[in-house]
């Protein structure tokens, strides 16, 4: 069994109807992200959209971006470097949470001391 399957997307009528002012909420957001007509050109926003599917390992919207991205004109060479792009924020995030956690170890070990 995969706990993400495409089938799954079915399901996005029954979340809403039980839970409708915070999918509108959720979709009134998600179309202000996801507009035309802004400044960032849609391809753009749907390689962004990849970039952070693939950091926050949403297989569903991961689908979903990919395939608009296919549509704005992206291509593989194009979600291949969003992809390391990701990574490397990724990678980056963690290091500086090092910094975070350097600085917690030391306020702990001042306080047990």
């Amino acid at each position: 069994m995969s706990y993400a399957d495409r089938a799954d997307m079915r399901l996005v009528k029954d979340l809403t109807a039980l839970a409708p002012v915070e999918a509108k909420g959720y979709f009134a957001l998600s179309d202000a992200a996801e507009r035309a007509d802004g400044r960032i050109p849609p391809k753009y926003r749907e390689l962004m959209s990849i970039a952070v599917a693939l950091t926050t390992q949403c297989a569903y919207c991961l689908d979903v971006h990919t395939k608009r991205a296919l549509a704005a004109g992206a291509s593989r060479e194009e979600i291949a470097e969003a992809a390391f792009i990701a990574s490397a924020l990724r990678a980056g995030a963690a290091a500086a949470h090092g910094l975070l956690a350097l600085k917690l170890y030391d306020e702990h070990a001042a306080v047990a001391s």
